[in-house]
């Protein structure tokens, strides 16, 4: 029976001579069934009445640690192959909940313990939201580049790409890519050395990026549906181009630019960006990777310098000329 008392967020029961024993769930550990360890950081905590929180703990122990258990999802690999799931049969990466029974992390492994403050300021004094929203930002680029590539040969295929709707959308893509490598380039062009001697990106100019993204995301795959259309539902599998309807597929599903199969191949591989179980989740990836909306608006508002362009607006209302 379920002790509804207990809670599920993960929290120290106990200490040990040996360390903290801690207790409750985590989610999501994306390639945690196969990997060696994890780290455990907790989110921010509101501070309430106490400075001191059961709840504010970092450490890492190995996946393999005694009461420590991962419960996956189904697997977005099909068992297919490249042609027909090009991504989902390369590039699934395993997500779980973990469930913390009771499970001893030694001292050593504690990096954080109790402290609400130091953890609430962790990720800004460290500067270690701000690297790592410099990696989100290679990863976000990337992946605005292959979905513009994506939507080019999709129009190049269909023969639609002079018309005006189409030139619209497509130009919506490049803009959302040219603004995530001009963010890029910006924060790394205004880096400074921070006091450890680390090359620290402009942290304003390259959280945006984590802003930007989990609103155009969504919207670049949402124009890869309006570019498609039916042409997704079109898909043959690759064992269909050696069976019965051979001859029909490479006449029916040929285009004026592309060949039946190549079509295909490339329609399918728009699916698995856009339509499929795997498409969907990194949808559902980057709509919350960095955070919800609300809490990614109050971190740019918290990090923004505001005298300076207030400032800018009451010099000019104190302006006699």
């Amino acid at each position: 029976m379920f002790n509804l008392e207990e809670g599920t967020a993960l929290q120290v029961i106990r200490e040990t001579d040996a360390g903290i024993v801690v207790r409750g769930a985590r989610i999501l550990a994306t390639l945690g069934p196969i990997s060696d360890e994890i780290a455990v950081y907790s989110p921010r905590l509101g501070r309430h009445t106490e400075n001191h929180s059961p709840f504010a703990l970092h450490f890492a122990i190995p996946c393999a640690t005694k009461g420590l258990k991962f419960l996956c999802r189904d697997s977005f690999d099909l068992g297919r192959s490249h042609f027909d799931h090009p991504l989902g049969s390369r590039f699934e990466e395993m997500d779980s909940i973990v469930f913390f029974d009771d499970v001893l992390v030694p001292w050593e492994r504690v990096f954080l313990l109790y402290d609400v403050d130091r953890l609430n300021r962790t990720a800004q004094v460290t500067q270690s939201a701000t690297h790592s929203a410099h990696q989100g930002a290679a990863k976000n680029l990337a992946k605005c580049e292959f979905v513009l590539g994506l939507a080019l040969l999709m129009t190049k295929a269909l023969g639609n790409g002079h018309l005006a709707h189409t030139e619209e959308r497509v130009g919506e893509l490049m803009l959302q890519t040219e603004l995530m490598r001009g963010c890029m380039r910006a924060a790394e062009a205004d880096a400074t050395l921070n006091q450890w001697g680390v090359m620290t990106p402009r942290v304003v100019t390259i959280e945006s990026t984590r802003n930007l993204f989990m609103t155009a995301y969504p919207r670049m795959i949402e124009i890869l549906h309006l570019l498609g259309s039916s042409s997704f539902l079109l898909t043959p599998s690759e064992a269909d181009f050696d069976g019965p309807l051979k001859a029909d597929i490479e006449q029916y599903l040929a285009t004026d630019t592309m060949a039946a199969k190549d079509r295909v191949k490339l329609f399918r591989l728009a699916w698995d960006v856009a339509g499929s179980a795997f498409g969907s989740r990194q949808v559902l990836y980057e709509r919350f990777f960095a955070s919800d909306p609300l809490t990614r608006a109050r971190i740019m508002s918290a990090l923004y310098d505001k005298d300076e362009v207030m400032d800018r607006v009451r010099g000019f209302l104190d302006s006699s000329d």
